[in-house]
């Protein structure tokens, strides 16, 4: 009795490359898709395209909170109640209005809170705050 036929052991040896030259025959297609020639045999005189000038960016409106508590609308001293009328104003005039939020580091917490509600009352939906990029090495 024979544990292995001969032509089982032969199956077995051989090696189906099928698989393989399928996977070269696409990554060759590939290939030739994506490096498609720079086509420059002919000469043509292309016509020409007005410039559009680009939108000069949108003036950003700071509001700027002293240590003290002091505030300040685009270098103007302004109570809170004159900051509400302000940014009202600022919102009718460009209602896609941005504003940058300045505060000294030593401001108390609520006064920038204050004037986060006094935007936020305003209908003022783009706000930022101004910080200073911190020195490799200064982090506490």
């Amino acid at each position: 009795m024979k544990k292995c036929s001969k032509t089982a052991h032969h199956s077995l040896t051989e090696l189906n490359i099928t698989p393989l030259l399928d996977l070269a025959f696409v990554l060759l297609v590939i290939f030739i898709i994506t490096t498609t020639p720079i086509v420059n045999d002919l000469n043509l005189d292309l016509p020409t395209a007005s410039k559009h000038e680009k939108d000069p960016p949108r003036k950003a409106n700071y509001v700027t909170v002293e240590a003290s508590g002091t505030l300040w609308l685009n270098k103007k001293e302004i109570i809170l109640q004159g900051l509400y009328e302000n940014m009202i104003k600022l919102r009718t005039v460009d209602p896609d209005l941005s504003v940058i939020v300045r505060g000294d580091s030593k401001t108390k917490y609520q006064r920038i809170i204050d004037v986060l509600d006094v935007l936020q009352q305003a209908n003022v939906t783009k706000v930022d705050f101004a910080t200073d990029p911190v020195a490799s090495g200064n982090q506490e």
